[in-house]
């Protein structure tokens, strides 16, 4: 056996417990920011699928004044279905992918307003209002377009 100078050899080259309480006090610190970041995302992932969701509801009422028919100069008389009259307020469930036992309702408004008679042009404003399920809070995603005659 060679003994190097300055080194004793002892029976005792354990892991000590102050060395251990540090060890796992910081194993759960890293765990703990795991979990923690992985929460976070998962509230992101749902955030923004409801967010996704209520856009897709509101550019569906946007096609669906873009499909109405606005001919002031037509052949069999002027036809005018693009009037706020035409698109009441709907109410609906969000389609959100995976969320069966949770129903988010959300609102639909259709605003038409003129901007100009000549040239003949209108803007068309839809409105999404829904609520976030777990914090309560109001959001309204909104999508606006400009329209002339037949377009």
């Amino acid at each position: 056996m060679i003994i190097q100078p300055g080194r004793r050899e002892t029976a005792d080259n354990g892991v000590t417990l102050v060395e251990t309480l540090v060890a796992m006090s910081i194993a759960g610190f890293v765990i703990a920011g795991l979990v923690t970041g992985f929460v976070q995302a998962a509230k992101q992932t749902e955030s923004s699928a409801y967010v996704l969701a209520a856009q897709a509801l509101a550019t569906q009422g946007l096609e669906q004044t873009r499909a109405a028919k606005w001919d002031p100069t037509g052949s069999t008389g002027v036809v005018d279905q693009l009037v706020a009259t035409n698109f009441p307020m709907v109410v609906t469930n969000l389609d959100v992918p995976g969320s069966n036992s949770r129903l988010v309702y959300a609102t639909n408004r259709t605003t038409i307003s003129v901007i100009s008679t000549n040239p003949q042009l209108r803007m068309v404003q839809v409105d999404c209002s829904w609520m976030f399920p777990s914090s309560g809070r109001i959001y309204t995603n909104s999508i606006y377009t400009y329209r002339a005659p037949d377009q």
